[in-house]
């Protein structure tokens, strides 16, 4: 395919026959799925599903999260066209990618939707497929958590956030946005010793253990040695990336139902996360976009690279590398 291919390629999300390479769709127009991806519940021979939970319930601030995944596919269809930009190989060639929808639920019946997203995610991972699933608040990483949990047992975890989400919260029934990290450890989906968290920069009483690389460490010591204190941490275990958008200065990711000032520079998160290659990545996820508050689309942008960087690093992984 090539450029000249947009004069009669449309509407990929439902025409594409294969699940491999790029798209040269006009960005403007066609059924937009994530990167042009072939929307399919079919996971036959599929390596990674990107998937959607738009959920939220009661954020800090700004509701809106569960504009997020829908977002983020939109301003993915600018990144359709090339290789991620450095890594040296096409994943989207590489890689049997689909795009398999929204999780279902009704938001009528809160309670039952934890169930539902580890529900979800579980039948993808019984196929033999890895996810990249966009939201949402950051409630919906531990229903992921709990399915990884399953298949993995306990995941080394990567949290990109201005928010350790570790304060105190027993009732395992409440749904809380800032809670999901407290509840993993608490119930044993995560462990601390191999979770690290990345860019915070609230206060939290009690981290319960995990290893805080804050905001003002990764801007005195720098990529390189936020990047080896990550690997030492993660070691060479199964690992999940969730990256809370609001991980990003509100400078570069305004959208978001918690913006807190003195974050990560949108150069700084892609050279952490590029510098993770290697790292064995089994799935991850961007959450807390919230498209209302930031009409640019700059914040959908930087959710959709990172969306589109998990996908490069899980491809690295199993590809053994160069």
């Amino acid at each position: 395919m090539a450029l000249e291919d947009a004069k009669h390629q449309i509407d990929m999300a439902f025409t594409r026959t294969d699940r491999r390479g790029l798209a040269y769709e006009n960005a403007f127009g066609g059924a937009v799925s994530f990167l042009r991806r072939a929307y399919s519940k079919d996971l036959a021979g599929v390596d990674l599903v990107v998937t959607g939970v738009p959920f939220d319930q009661a954020v800090t601030h700004r509701p809106g999260t569960r504009f997020g995944p829908r977002a983020i596919r939109e301003a993915s269809t600018l990144q359709a066209f090339d290789a991620p930009y450095g890594w040296g190989y096409d994943p989207l060639s590489e890689l049997s990618v689909v795009d398999y929808g929204d999780v279902a639920f009704d938001y009528a019946h809160t309670a039952s939707f934890p169930d539902r997203v580890q529900q979800h995610i579980a039948g993808i991972l019984a196929a033999g497929a890895g996810t990249v699933t966009l939201g949402g608040d950051h409630f919906i990483t531990l229903p992921i958590l709990r399915a990884y949990a399953e298949k993995f047992g306990p995941v080394a975890l990567i949290q990109f956030d201005a928010h350790s989400d570790t304060w105190a919260d027993d009732d395992m029934s409440r749904i809380d946005h800032g809670t999901f990290l407290y509840k993993a450890l608490r119930t044993g989906v995560v462990e601390a010793a191999t979770t690290v968290s990345v860019g915070i920069r609230t206060d939290n009483p009690d981290t319960l253990g995990v290893t805080i690389l804050d905001a003002p460490f990764v801007h005195q010591a720098g990529v390189a040695d936020t990047v080896r204190r990550i690997r030492d941490v993660v070691g060479d275990r199964p690992t999940y990336i969730t990256f809370d958008i609001d991980c990003l200065d509100p400078a570069f990711a305004p959208g978001t139902g918690t913006p807190v000032w003195g974050g990560l520079a949108s150069w700084q998160a892609a050279a952490i996360l590029r510098g993770l290659a290697g790292v064995n990545l089994v799935g991850g996820d961007v959450v807390e976009v919230s498209p209302p508050y930031d009409t640019t689309g700059a914040t959908a942008v930087a959710g959709a690279h990172v969306a589109m960087e998990l996908i490069a690093l899980y491809g690295w992984t199993r590809r053994g590398g160069a």
